[in-house]
Formats: structure tokens, sequence, C-alpha cells
């Protein structure tokens, strides 16, 4: 229904799905090819090294996809490339190409730019790549490394590769084409996004002479209605979107046999509950999920993997009909890895299907841009057919086995579960997901609210996960509280300097604490744990940065101090917004509270400049700022950018010092007076010019 679980019914002359990535890549390079004015590619990440095909083409294009987008240009004089991908966290930076547009070259008809206008923390999660406003791919799949793979899922195929060589896990995914009126929608929604993002408005493209549609892709409709479904947060004056939510619960509560998913996340909390209930009607539809074994990385492992089992929990809980079927593919000789599992698919018995962007979880119901199609068989047999073809080729996929086979079982045994089971126990098979999260881990996770939150973050859901509301005291015991908190935090500031409780820095001794658990996979979470524990008793965060990057190496140990100096400061933020600003205006003095005016006049500028130019213990000036007016992004924000020269400049400090102990060559001294040398001249700079804009204020 338009306006309520989508933005748009379009009708489509022709849909296919292209499961995997080498299909996807295929197809668009196809269609690309026969491009005549314009191409929109929408993304969460975006790199111009990947290889799109495995070997040659006969249409004497690069494989490359920068190389080949800029041979196309040249080709095609009157076509026109435009990129926009997300403006990414500095959390991925080390995963992400810096800067595409250097490999695609200095063409004026190639256009690439960064999308950062979504909220604070937020990212920009569609996959849409729009040809002549004729025909729309959308999906899961990015232009990023690791995604190409085909349905074999081959171990360690050599164009599934990292950048630098480095093998990736197989991977899989679902993208959908579509051609007509459908495709120029989606081409007005890429337009629309690019205006956001760069103040230019796109014109519609005028009909094109040639029929973008890739010829060796069949389709698996035809002449059928397209509906898109959108996320998009509140932002900037505009409402919030939240018709994909609206898509999955109308779907969810419409299913009568069967529910297929594939996610890679499950973490949304109306989801679950909705899952839940039809899981204990006596007479509910099978639930089938296919699962995401395990996520990338320490950080999505605890996190939202923790949350995902959480919901999973409470799932198992209600499956008193044995209706649930939980499950993540085996591929063979992996070696112990996983078959990466980033589907966004959800089919209704014969009747819904829905492809795109969206995972079900928290932010892709309401933070993150998201967007999805789908088909409605609507009784029509034909479309039904198809919908039941898709789900079985899938199931085929995961088993090892063909489509008509799975098709067969599943109609003998009158059950989707009871087919999995028959044909489960070969090399390639389903397998259940019966993983549990470890009560160490679970204990440490705070709830969804912070680490996948359906909304814009504020300053109070922050406080409330320090201090919750309910254990806030009266205006007058408040100040009392607050006068505790900071007086505490002074004379403790006051100790670690001046008593004997500097002893406790024993730098050599913390290191080797911190060497005996650095291979541990909690390591990151121990040493964010110890930033956050230094902030509440001011320990010098100077010395916690030296024993992080003397214990884990110059790079390792600048992103765990950055997490662990970012966290503590959110947490002591959130302390200094619980006591409140009266108690600091009273109590910290007229040094303290110049602090606090220049913040609350300044906003990000101010929280540069203190951490750049410390007037004050790290832990005082947070608590601090979080009494003064400022606001949370500003001093997020400030406290990204001041934290990072500083910071820096002391890892690779500390760093070379090492080295330097270490093999005292002429090439390490020098390196080391270079690094001096550069610090000292960036530090003079910096403040010459926080003088400059404060003396303009």
């Amino acid at each position: 229904m338009p306006g309520r679980n989508c933005w748009r019914m379009e009708p489509a002359n022709r849909a296919a799905f292209l499961i995997d990535g080498a299909a996807y890549f295929q197809a668009f390079r196809v269609a690309a090819v026969r491009a005549e004015r314009r191409i929109v590619i929408l993304g969460w990440d975006f790199d111009t090294r990947i290889r799109l095909q495995d070997g040659e083409e006969s249409d004497g294009l690069p494989v490359g996809l920068g190389e080949f987008l800029r041979a196309l240009v040249v080709r095609r004089r009157g076509l026109h490339v435009y990129v926009l991908t997300w403006d990414f966290h500095v959390i991925y930076a080390l995963e992400r190409e810096w800067w595409p547009l250097s490999n695609l070259g200095s063409s004026r008809r190639l256009h690439f730019t960064t999308d950062a206008q979504h909220p604070l923390w937020a990212s920009h999660h569609q996959k849409v790549v729009v040809i002549d406003d004729a025909l729309a791919f959308v999906g899961g799949l990015d232009f990023a490394p690791c995604r190409w793979d085909t349905p074999e899922h081959r171990p360690r195929h050599p164009l599934r590769r990292f950048p630098d060589g480095k093998p990736c896990r197989p991977f899989h995914d679902v993208q959908v084409v579509v051609d007509g009126m459908a495709a120029n929608a989606l081409g007005e929604l890429a337009r629309e996004r690019w205006a956001r993002a760069t103040g230019r408005r796109l014109p519609p493209v005028q009909p094109s002479t040639q029929d973008p549609w890739p010829p060796h892709v069949l389709p698996d409709f035809r002449n059928v209605e397209v509906a898109i479904a959108r996320t998009e947060p509140a932002h900037n004056g505009r409402p919030e979107v939240r018709e994909v939510e609206h898509l999955f619960l109308d779907a969810i509560r419409a299913a009568r046999r069967y529910l297929y998913i594939e996610t890679q996340y499950l973490t949304s909390r109306l989801i679950g509950e909705e899952l839940r209930r039809r899981i204990e009607e006596p007479d509910g539809p099978e639930i089938l999920i296919v699962l995401h074994p395990n996520s990338d990385g320490w950080l999505e492992q605890h996190t939202m993997d923790v949350l995902r089992g959480r919901l999973l929990k409470r799932l198992r809980a209600a499956d008193r009909h044995q209706r649930l079927g939980l499950y993540y593919p085996r591929v063979p000789g992996l070696d112990g890895q996983c078959l990466s599992v980033h589907s966004k698919v959800l089919i209704v018995d014969d009747e819904l299907v829905r492809v795109g962007s969206a995972n079900l979880s928290n932010r892709s119901m309401g933070f993150d841009t998201e967007c999805d199609v789908a088909v409605e068989a609507c009784g029509d047999e034909t479309v039904s057919r198809a919908i039941a073809g898709f789900r079985h080729r899938l199931l085929a996929e995961h088993l090892g086995t063909s489509p008509e086979v799975v098709a067969e079982t599943a109609a003998r045994h009158r059950s989707l579960l009871g087919a999995v089971s028959a044909l489960s126990g070969g090399e390639r098979t389903l397998e259940i997901f019966d993983s549990c999260i470890p009560a160490e881990v679970d204990t440490w996770i705070p709830d969804a609210e912070i680490i996948d939150p359906d909304r814009p973050l504020d300053a109070d859901v922050v406080a409330d996960q320090v201090v919750p509301r309910d254990h806030r005291r009266p205006a007058r015991r408040q100040v009392v509280l607050g006068a505790a908190v900071l007086l505490t935090l002074v004379v403790l500031a006051l100790a670690w300097r001046y008593t004997s409780l500097r002893e406790w820095l024993d730098i050599p001794l913390l290191v080797q604490y911190a060497e005996r658990f650095k291979d541990s996979p909690l390591a990151p979470f121990m040493t964010v744990t110890a930033f956050l524990a230094g902030g509440l008793v001011v320990m010098p965060v100077t010395a916690l940065i030296a024993v992080t990057v003397l214990a884990f190496g110059a790079w390792q140990g600048f992103l765990y101090s950055f997490l662990g100096m970012t966290l503590s400061a959110l947490m002591t933020f959130g302390i200094g917004h619980v006591v409140g600003h009266d108690t600091v205006k009273r109590l910290s003095g007229s040094r303290l509270n110049t602090i606090s005016h220049r913040l609350a006049r300044r906003g990000v500028l101010a929280v540069i400049a203190i951490r750049i130019i410390p007037v004050a213990p790290f832990s005082i000036v947070n608590l601090v700022a979080g009494a003064s007016h400022i606001r949370f992004r500003d001093f997020l924000i400030g406290s990204i950018i001041g934290e990072l020269p500083g910071l820096l400049g002391v890892s690779l400090f500390v760093d070379q010092v090492t080295e330097a102990v270490r093999d005292p060559g002429i090439g390490s001294v020098t390196v080391l007076a270079i690094i001096v040398s550069i610090i000292v001249a960036g530090t003079l700079i910096l403040r010459r010019w926080l003088g400059g804009q404060e003396g303009d204020s």
C-alpha cells in the first residue's frame, strides 16, 4: 500500500533475480556497455580496484571496475557516470579505498562524491544502480571487495580477494534487476539522493534508443507491479520513512504456510516480536531462517551477534509447535571458515517476495537509509510459480542439489522444514544454527539502543545508559551528588600527579599485563574497559595510550586507544549531563566555568581546542562538557577530530621510540627526530590557528 509499506508501486516489463555477485556483476557490465546517457550508482561501499569478471571480456573493455568505467565514458561520448557512496565512519577507514576518484581518472563525465546527509552514527546503506532511467538493480550487493562469487562458492577463488591479495571467505547475496516504470521510479530516488548530497539536481533521462536489458538474463517475471520500500531517518527537517519496517511486519502477518528468510543480521525488536507471535500460534506458518554464521571482525561478533543471540533465545523458547528452523550454510573446504550470508530476502508462501538492502535490524528499520523491492502474486499463478521457483533455487544452492529436487521434496513432505531435513547431510548442506552467547560477553554488551538504534541518538539516550533515569535525584540531592562527583575527580587528578598513586603508573609492568591477553578475542573489550575505568579514576590518558601502543603495536594500539578514548569521553560526558549544568556552575570555579561557556558558545571548535590544547584533565573536561549546553553531536565530532592528531602523534612516537631502543641505528633515530619535529610543528601551528579562531569570536 503506497504511503504505508511502500513508496511507489510501478509496473515492470521484466524482472529477474541475480543470485550471487558473479551474476550481478556480469549483468551490470553488459547493461552498462549498452548505456547511452547516464549510470547512477548508490552504495554503502564502492571500490574501483575490484574485478567485475573472471577472465577477459570480448567487449574489449577492462575487467577492473575503475578502468572499465573510465574506458566506458571514453567510448560513449554522451555518457555520464555518477557514483554516490556513504561518507563512511572512521571505523571502516582501514577497509575502504580512500578516494576512488583517483582511480576513476579526470574525465568530466565521471562524477564521484560521498554522502554525509544523515544523522550522527547513521549510514547510507542503499545499493541501487540505475541505467538511463530504464533499467535498475536493487539488492544487498555493493561494488566492493569480496562480493564477487558464484553459487558454487569455491574455496580460495582467485577473484574473491581483498585489494592487498588476501583471500576472502565465500559470499552469498541477491540482487534484482527491473525495467520499465519501476526502473524509472528508482531513477527518481537516485536523483533525489544526489541532489541532497550535492545540492545539484539531475534532470530525468530522455528515452533511450537502445534496450539496456542484458540479453543473457532470462526474466523471472513479466508485466508485474513492483513495490519500492524505503527507510529514511528524520534529518534536516525531513520526516522519517519506515516503509521497509511496515512491509516486513505486514508480510510476516500475512503468511499462512511458509516464511523463508535470509538475513545477515536479526536484531529488530519489532520483527522479533512479530516472529515470536507467529511461532506461538497453534496453526501458524513454518519459519525457515538462513543466517550469517558469525560476523567478520570482533566488533560485530561482540555486538550485533550478541543482540541476535538474545533474540534467537526468545524465538527458540516460543517454538512449542516445532515450526522454527534456524540454519546456516556449510560449504566444504573452507578450513574452519563459513559462508558469509549477506543476502536480505523474505519470501511469504508463494505469494510475495522481497529483496533489498535492509537487514532485520533496528538500524535498517529507521536509522539507516535502505531500499527494497517486492513483488506480490495477487492470484497470478505465473507469478506464484516464479516466487516458489526463486525460493527453491536458493535452497538448492545451500543444500547442494537442484531446484526441481527441492520442489519435489517439499511437495512430498508438505513442509519446507521437512524438505531441508530430508535433503541435509551432504557436503553442501544447511546446518542447524544453535550457537549461544558466552555469559561473560552477554553481561558486557548493552541493550540495542546504543549498538543497534532504530532512530537518531541524543545525549539523553547515552546518559541513560550510564545513569538510568530511575536513579536520578531531585535538584538539591543532585547538587550534592554533583559536588561529590566533581570533587572526587579533581582529587583523583591531583593524586595521580602529586601522591604515591603515580607509582601505579608503572608502564613496563602494565605493558606486560596487557600482552598476556593481546591474542584473546576479548582483548579489544578489555582494553576499552581499561580506558573506561581510567576515565572514572582520572588516570592520565597519555599513559593508557602508551601502554596500549606498546602492547598491541602502533596501528592496532591506535585503533584501540581511539575507541577507548572516545567511549570514555562519552561516558564522562554522560555523567556530566546527569550531574547537571547548575552543579558545575556553582562548584567548578572560574576556570572550568570558562571551559563550559566556551563549549556552549563555540561547539565543535571549542571541543577541538581543548582536545589539542588541554586545559584540564581529560575526564574533568568531559564532565564539564556534559554539564554545559554543548550538543552531544558537537561534543562527539569535536572529540573525534581533536583526538586524532595527538593520538596519532603519541602512537607513532611511542612506537618509534621502541624501534629506536631495539635498533639504535641512524635510520631509526632519524625517523624519531622527524616524528618529534612534526609533532612540535603541528602543535605550534594548531595552537596559533586556534588562538586566531578564538580571537575572531
